[in-house]
């Protein structure tokens, strides 16, 4: 089974065939994709300037889309790296109960689904990798009342979501599940509200 970077080059090498370089593109997301494969494809499309469903786009686009995966990939491994030093460092001075960022990461680690969208059509649009520098800045300080993404102050509780957990707040302005444990508990409560009296 190819690795991350042996796709990476197959998608930039020009002697591959189009249909090769393309779907070594989609097979990276299977080692990486922050919103999920469908959300995380539509995005590299849309913002490389292809169809999801072109099977000959411009080789050039490709590999921006290649790129801007790339970078946010880097920008996560170096925070699962500073996490793992930060957990062992814990285990050393004696905290062995992981606390609740912990619990999340663990379903979490890789980066898959990291700011999961449950819609593939509807996800934040700046690059993947400055949308993980904020919702890691968010992880690593006080819980906030606002999606950590877009500042979108409109919560609404899910259930039925397409990864773990499988249920959470989602931004209604940028589509992610927002992290439990970045926002505040009254901010949780608001989301679950916001659930109640939509269905009403």
């Amino acid at each position: 089974m190819a690795g991350f970077r042996s796709l990476a080059r197959q998608v930039r090498d020009p002697r591959c065939d189009l249909a090769l370089r393309r779907y070594s593109l989609r097979k990276c997301l299977e080692r990486f994709a922050p919103y999920g494969h469908r959300a995380t494809w539509d995005h590299l499309c849309s913002r490389a300037g292809f169809g999801p469903e072109d099977r000959s786009p411009d080789p050039a686009r490709l590999v921006a889309a290649l790129e801007e995966l790339e970078e946010a990939r880097s920008v996560w491994l170096a925070y699962e790296v500073e996490f793992a030093q930060r957990r062992k460092k814990e285990k050393h001075d004696g905290l062995r109960r992981p606390g609740s960022v912990d619990d999340w990461h663990r379903l979490t680690w890789g980066g898959f689904g990291v700011a999961w969208c449950d819609d593939p059509r509807v996800h934040p649009r700046e690059p993947l990798a400055e949308v993980l520098r904020r919702l890691i800045a968010a992880l690593e300080r006080e819980p906030g009342t606002v999606c950590p993404v877009c500042a979108g102050e409109r919560l609404t509780w899910r259930y039925d979501l397409a990864h773990e957990p499988s249920s959470g707040p989602v931004c209604t302005s940028c589509g992610i599940v927002v992290p439990r444990p970045v926002l505040t508990p009254e901010a949780l409560a608001e989301s679950r509200r916001g659930r109640l009296l939509m269905s009403a």
